[in-house]
């Protein structure tokens, strides 16, 4: 089987990655057609092709300049995916990872190919997004809550979000920058961007109460403000953190905290799973499936920074119920969130949409 998993922008590639190794472990011909990631090294490829052919404007000397990049990828956009179009008589099927100006792309799809879309986040400006879905042969979601919100349908799949594990076996993985691996108590780890709906503003407000301990804020602010300077026992380390640098931060924190007021999925409970952690999570989308499924969590309600205190002061009073923890999400990468349950049951979505 050939498929051409696409992810114009490279929005998700470590997703992008694991899902085409995974693939191709499994015998398809996979090809991955997305841009130059800008913010870092991209991971390498691992049995599959990869073809970094879109927005090469805009990956290019553009590429550390925001407001040109953007432009650059409007003017490219239309002739990218009229490329694209044309590349579809080399697979059997193509795979769309995500969608950029939704309502122009949808009209140019490929025609005489099946098209399939992985939706990582159903939502669209605050609604589900159940037009784009009915414009494919069949759409993947990560949850049974993204699948009821599409309102589901023979169309809607649900196929879990793996847990990363490749991000626990680098050969170039960094250590700490050294004041943070100098600091010798507990730690709370936030990561990723810092996006309002990730509601760390509550968790600052949590932390308050947490003495002996250190959090950890591990990402680039976009659409936030951070107070300055950083509450008592409170460290930011505001920028992009490349995959080689990741590892060191998850294995060095005690407890891994998402505070999200709304969420389907998160990638970064795929890293905490993959590197065992045992996690406070908001009581949301996804993340709720995850703890009620296989206990790999403790859920708080989203918003409610004194549930979130007692959380994370109970867990770090409690090293046998962080091990626990631990122990269920180290269950959980190895068997529903391995890649390899993933890539036969993503297998099983093509073969479907190809009979059809």
């Amino acid at each position: 089987m050939r498929v051409q998993l696409i992810d114009p922008s490279a929005d998700v590639l470590p997703y992008d990655h694991a899902l085409a190794a995974a693939l191709a472990r499994r015998g398809a011909a996979v090809e991955l057609v997305t841009s130059r990631f800008v913010h870092g090294p991209a991971p390498a490829s691992d049995g599959y092709e990869v073809s970094e052919s879109l927005y090469r404007l805009a990956t290019g000397p553009a590429a550390t300049h925001p407001r040109l990049r953007r432009a650059l990828k409007v003017a490219e956009h239309v002739p990218d995916l009229l490329r694209i179009r044309r590349h579809a008589a080399s697979a059997d099927l193509q795979h769309w990872q995500w969608l950029w100006l939704e309502a122009v792309t949808t009209r140019l799809l490929p025609r005489g190919r099946p098209q399939v879309l992985t939706m990582h986040n159903v939502i669209r400006r605050d609604r589900p997004a159940q037009g784009l879905a009915q414009r494919m042969d069949a759409v993947i979601v990560h949850t049974r809550h993204g699948a009821e919100l599409l309102g589901g349908g023979p169309r809607v799949h649900v196929i879990p979000h793996g847990a990363f594990e490749h991000l626990t076996r680098q050969p170039d993985e960094r250590p700490l920058p050294p004041d943070l691996a100098a600091v010798e108590g507990p730690v709370v780890l936030c990561f990723g961007v810092v996006r309002p709906y990730k509601g760390v503003d509550v968790l600052l407000d949590a932390f308050r109460s947490i003495e002996g301990a250190e959090l950890w804020i591990v990402g680039r602010p976009l659409g936030v403000s951070l107070p300055l300077p950083p509450p008592p026992g409170v460290r930011y380390v505001p920028r992009y953190v490349s995959d080689a640098e990741l590892p060191a931060y998850f294995r060095r924190a005690d407890l891994v905290v998402l505070p999200h007021r709304n969420v389907d999925v998160s990638g970064v409970l795929f890293a905490g799973l993959a590197f065992a952690k045992p996690m406070v999570l908001s009581d949301v989308g996804g993340f709720r499936e995850v703890v009620e499924d296989h206990g790999a969590g403790r859920l708080v309600a989203p918003g409610d920074a004194s549930a979130l205190a007692d959380a994370i002061g109970e867990l770090l009073a409690e090293p046998a119920e962080r091990e626990r923890l631990a122990e269920r999400a180290r269950a959980a990468a190895a068997g529903p969130y391995s890649w390899d349950s993933i890539a036969q049951r993503t297998l099983g979505v093509y073969e479907e949409v190809l009979a059809a």
